[in-house]
């Protein structure tokens, strides 16, 4: 597991679809949302969890179709399903690969770029505990995605159709904590809430996963 994990993370850097590629699509979010509404302070401040939770989640989708993709063509994938490891643990180091060069990397990004929307500074320990709670999930059920989808050719589009459905429990839940932090609420209700939402994913997905892939290899 270790040494797919570490092949999947070189392939991501060096295939350009990781965090690259989700953190410029994110920093080019934020700063052309000011020019869109409007320099003024109470408007970003009111929009800006919003935005980043939505930048967010746009920016994972962007490197879904690349989790299987490269496997699919390199025939990687039948070596996969042929090797000691459960497909089920393949698609769990396949989701924390896309975790760690994408949801990992926009967490980190969320506080600075939360700067540019006026975001206040009491949100700011929200937004970031929310991202690190819901991105994992966000990651999970796009691999379930990517399982679905990983026969056809161009189907980015149709990840993204499938899988957003799926995200917008955690895109509500993690709006809302950053949403109370700004306003000065407590906000461990929807946060533990997203946390649940994150575990069920983990526990589940990876099973749901497997089985499209071993629908999708027959």
């Amino acid at each position: 597991m270790i040494a797919l994990l570490r092949r999947d993370l070189l392939l991501a850097v060096r295939a350009g679809g990781g965090f690259g590629l989700g953190l410029a699509f994110f920093l080019i979010l934020c700063v052309l949302v000011p020019f869109g509404v409007g320099p003024a302070p109470a408007t970003l401040a009111k929009i800006a969890p919003g935005i980043l939770w939505v930048g967010a989640l746009l920016a994972c989708l962007l490197s879904l179709d690349r989790i299987f993709q490269l496997d699919a063509e390199d025939g990687t994938l039948d070596l996969l399903a042929t090797s000691p490891l459960p497909l089920e643990g393949s698609a769990s180091v396949k989701a924390l690969a896309h975790w760690l060069t994408t949801g990992l990397p926009l967490t980190l990004a969320a506080a600075p770029l939360g700067l540019l929307l006026n975001l206040p500074a009491q949100a700011t320990p929200w937004l970031v505990a929310g991202l690190a709670l819901g991105t994992p999930a966000l990651s999970v059920i796009g691999t379930f995605g990517a399982a679905l989808t990983v026969g056809l050719k161009r189907g980015g589009l149709l990840i993204s159709l499938l899988v957003l459905p799926l995200y917008m429990p955690t895109l509500l839940f993690g709006a809302e904590a950053a949403r109370r932090g700004a306003e000065g609420l407590d906000a461990t209700t929807p946060l533990f809430l997203m946390a649940g939402i994150t575990a069920g994913t983990i526990a589940l997905m990876p099973f749901a996963s497997a089985a499209a892939l071993r629908m999708n290899l027959r």
